[in-house]
C-alpha cells in the first residue's frame, strides 16, 4: 500500500494521449462549426453555451493529454485531478452547453431525424435512467478504486484508454440524466432524480474516504490521503453547482405561472 506507484507502470506514450485527445478535439471542432451554421442560418447561439463547450475540452484534454495526463500514471494525486477534470468539471461544461440541441439546429432535416430516433432508442432509454447512469458512473469508480482494475489500467494502454473514454462518457450520461437542457428520451420526474442524485453522491462521498483510508495497491498513503482529499472537496465544489442548476430547473418546472413571471431566470 505505501509501494512505489511508479512499478510495473507503462509510460504515457504520445499515441495514446493523441488517441484520447482526439474525440475532444473533433467534438470542439464540430461545435464550432454548428455554432457558425446556426448563426447563420437560425437566430444566434447563445454565446455563454460556446465558451461552457470551449472550456469543458479544454478541461478534458488536460486531463487526457500533457504534463497531468503523464504525471497521473505515478502520481496518485495528479490522478485524482484529472479525475475530476475528465470525469465530473468538462460533462457538467458540456451538458450545459446542450451540443444536441445545437445539432438539431445545424443538421439537415433528414440527418436531424436520425439522430431523434437515436435519442428516442430503448437503449439510450435505459442507459440514460438516473439509476443506471449513477451505477454506469460511481458505481464504475467503485470497481476502479477497489479492485485490481486501477493497476492493471496502467500497465495496458488499452485499458487505460477505454478507462478514461468511460469516465467521461459515464459523467456526462449521469449529469445529462439530472440536468440536460437538451431533449433526453424519457423526463423522469425531479423527486426521482432528487432522490438517485443525493445516494449517487454520497456514495462518490464514501469512496473518497475509503480510498483515502485504502488505497489502490502500489499508491502511496500520502498520495493517497491528497487523492481522497481532492476527491471529496473538489468533487463537493462541482457537485454544488450541478445542486444549483438542478434545483432551478426545478424552481422553473413548478413556480407558479403569473403574468409577472420573468421566463428568463
Amino acid at each position: 500500500m505505501n509501494g512505489n506507484h511508479s512499478t510495473h507502470v507503462h509510460t504515457l506514450g504520445l499515441e495514446e494521449q493523441i488517441v484520447l485527445a482526439i474525440p475532444f478535439v473533433i467534438g470542439l471542432v464540430l461545435y464550432l462549426l454548428s455554432v457558425v451554421h446556426s448563426n447563420r442560418s437560425y437566430s444566434s447561439w447563445p454565446l455563454y453555451r460556446t465558451n461552457l463547450w470551449i472550456l469543458g475540452s479544454v478541461c478534458a484534454l488536460l486531463a487526457v493529454c500533457g504534463p497531468i495526463a503523464t504525471r497521473s500514471h505515478t502520481d496518485f494525486t495528479l490522478h485524482m485531478v484529472g479525475h475530476l477534470l475528465l470525469g465530473m468539471l468538462a460533462p457538467l461544461l458540456m451538458v450545459l452547453a446542450a451540443p444536441f440541441t445545437l445539432a438539431f439546429r445545424a443538421l439537415p432535416v433528414q440527418h436531424a431525424r436520425k439522430l431523434a430516433k437515436l435519442l428516442k432508442s430503448r437503449y439510450i432509454q435505459v442507459i440514460s435512467d438516473p439509476i443506471v447512469a449513477s451505477i454506469l458512473n460511481i458505481g464504475g469508480l467503485w470497481i476502479l478504486y477497489t479492485t485490481p482494475l486501477y493497476n492493471a489500467m496502467h500497465g495496458h494502454p488499452l485499458l487505460h484508454i477505454v478507462i478514461h473514454l468511460h469516465v467521461f462518457l459515464a459523467g456526462y450520461l449521469f449529469t445529462a440524466s439530472m440536468i440536460s437542457i437538451d431533449p433526453m428520451p424519457h423526463r423522469t420526474s425531479f423527486t426521482y432524480r432528487g432522490i438517485v442524485l443525493v445516494l449517487a453522491l454520497a456514495a462518490h462521498g464514501i469512496l473518497s474516504k475509503y480510498i483515502y483510508f485504502s488505497p489502490p495497491a502500489s499508491v502511496p498513503l500520502n498520495q493517497a490521503e491528497m487523492g481522497g482529499v481532492l476527491m471529496y472537496y473538489g468533487g463537493d465544489a462541482v457537485d454544488i453547482v450541478l445542486i444549483f442548476v438542478f434545483f432551478m430547473q426545478w424552481y422553473k418546472a413548478v413556480r407558479p405561472r403569473t403574468p409577472f413571471a420573468h421566463e428568463s431566470l
